[in-house]
């Protein structure tokens, strides 16, 4: 019940937040993670990740292309 007062919602929504109820609004969520203090490491999302980046890129090295066309004195 407190959460719900301090985020400014109903009960009802508080527990379709819960149950993660995709009806529940994306601002919603935005206030709730305030009340407890969170809102800030929404924006870790955001950061750009260098190693994901570099293991991203390792995997995305093009490999070596097999030609089409048959080698001489090969059909």
């Amino acid at each position: 019940m407190l959460m719900s007062e301090r985020v400014q919602i109903s009960r009802d929504t508080l527990n379709r937040l819960e149950k993660g109820d995709p009806v529940v609004s994306l601002g919603t969520y935005m206030r709730v993670l305030r009340v407890l203090g969170l809102d800030e490491d929404l924006d870790l999302i955001a950061k750009d990740d260098l190693l994901g980046r570099k293991l991203q890129d390792l995997g995305l090295e093009p490999s070596q292309r097999r030609s089409r066309r048959p080698k001489q004195g090969q059909t």
